[in-house]
Formats: structure tokens, C-alpha cells, sequence
């Protein structure tokens, strides 16, 4: 049950040391992503901020912004909240998830349209089960992997907080009844501090292991995973988003 907003006694806040980022940036939750865009953004004259127990970097023309590793709801949307006091309006997500169906394989894009929150996280901020993304920032999203010619489909996410627990009927029944497609760990968390904090947030994920066959099939090392996990973030850095 969500707690009234004067009642809390914890509120994100910005130190006078800090200085406000630009309003449009990327948050990249696993450490690989994460790495490589830091990098990236730095080699570019980019500038490096501290954040929590992640990275943040500014791009040399102050245009955009790039977070990360934030792996988890609670440590994302942690992330996310600084993020947004320090001046983040319109975050793109970018992160990995497991396939639920056969029409998913490992590699493809999935564009969240919708989420169900099977975390922790997400009730402390509504009252919703299924906390919405942005659908003009989803656009630009499916826009953007358009130009850069990767598979992409909408869908349903469930987002979980102990990925070593789920259950094959468990997720069958999920994908039965909600029409979910894929699992991760930090979406639904994400849209619902977004929507509390009357931020767009929208993301894509690429599918890194399969959940639906008799046994799971990991595809971290893949060739494919990795050469559109690549794309997209390059895709991510390169467009104007």
C-alpha cells in the first residue's frame, strides 16, 4: 500500500555539490552495457558524476546522460530517483530479459508495451499491478531500432525479484492468462517510480536466455545476443532519442 507523500520520512534530494544533468539520458542496467556506453561517452570528452554505487556520465555537448549498472528493482529504482532529482525527464531503459514463448528467441528486441509487477517495489509506489511505460518514448524507441535494422516485437513483461524462483507453470500461466512474453528483474519497478515522479521512461530489451523450453537455455554468450545487444546501445548513443 502506497504511503502519503508527506508521511515519508526519507525524500531524494540533490546536494549542493551536485549539478543537474540533461533531461534526456540512458539508463543501462546490466554492467555490460553499462561499461561499454561509460567508456564510450568518455572517450568522447564526456564527463564522469558519481552516483550511488554506479556511473553516471554526461556527454561533452551536454545533450544526454548515461547511468548504470542498476541490477534490481530496489537498486534501480534507487538510481532512478537520483536521476530524476538531478534533473532526468525522458530515460530510455536498456537491459536484458528471458523468453517465456518460442516466438521470442534469443537476440530479438522486446519493446515493453506493458508489465506486470511481480516485485517488491512497484507497490510502495502504486496501487497499479501492471504500471504502464511511456508510449511516445516506446515509440521512439521502436523508431530507433528500426533504423538500425534489429528484430523487435511488443509485448508484456514480468518483472521479479528472485529470478532463481520462477517456476515453469508459474510462467506458463503468466503467459496463458497475461500474455506476458519475457521475465527481467527491474522494469515494472522502473515505470512505476516514472509514474510517480511524472517522468517518461520506455526501454527495449534483448532477449538473453529462453525460459520456455524443457530445459533453460542460456544465451548470454551467444553471437547473436551479443551483436544486437551492441547495436541497440550503440543505436541508443548514436540517435537523437
Amino acid at each position: 500500500m502506497t504511503a502519503p507523500e508527506d508521511d515519508c520520512i526519507i525524500h531524494p534530494r540533490k546536494s549542493r555539490r551536485e549539478r543537474e544533468i540533461p533531461p534526456t539520458g540512458i539508463l543501462c542496467v546490466n554492467a555490460s552495457e553499462a561499461k561499454e556506453a561509460v567508456s564510450i561517452i568518455l572517450e568522447a570528452g564526456g564527463e564522469r558524476r558519481t552516483l550511488h554505487n554506479s556511473h553516471l556520465v554526461v556527454a561533452v555537448d551536454g545533450g544526454r546522460f548515461v547511468a548504470g549498472p542498476a541490477l534490481g528493482a530496489p537498486a534501480a529504482a534507487l538510481v532512478l530517483e537520483k536521476l530524476i532529482v538531478l534533473g532526468a525527464r525522458r530515460i530510455f531503459f536498456l537491459g536484458w530479459c528471458g523468453a517465456v514463448c518460442s516466438t521470442l528467441p534469443l537476440g530479438d528486441i522486446l519493446v515493453p508495451a506493458a508489465t506486470l509487477s511481480g516485485e517488491g517495489t512497484s507497490a510502495y509506489y502504486t496501487d497499479s499491478s501492471k504500471p504502464e511505460p511511456s508510449s511516445a518514448l516506446s515509440s521512439r524507441v521502436e523508431e530507433v531500432l528500426d533504423t538500425i535494422g534489429v528484430p523487435w516485437r511488443r509485448g508484456t513483461v514480468w518483472s521479479t525479484d528472485a529470478p532463481y524462483r520462477e517456476s515453469r507453470k508459474h510462467l506458463q500461466k503468466l503467459h496463458r492468462t497475461e500474455q506476458v512474453v519475457a521475465v527481467d528483474m527491474e522494469f515494472s519497478a522502473l515505470c512505476s517510480v516514472a509514474s510517480f515522479r511524472s517522468v517518461d521512461f520506455a526501454g527495449a530489451m534483448v532477449v538473453s536466455d529462453e525460459l520456455w523450453r524443457a530445459n533453460w537455455r542460456p544465451g548470454f554468450k551467444d553471437e547473436l545476443f551479443t551483436k544486437h545487444r551492441r547495436q541497440v546501445l550503440k543505436g541508443f548513443l548514436e540517435k537523437e532519442m
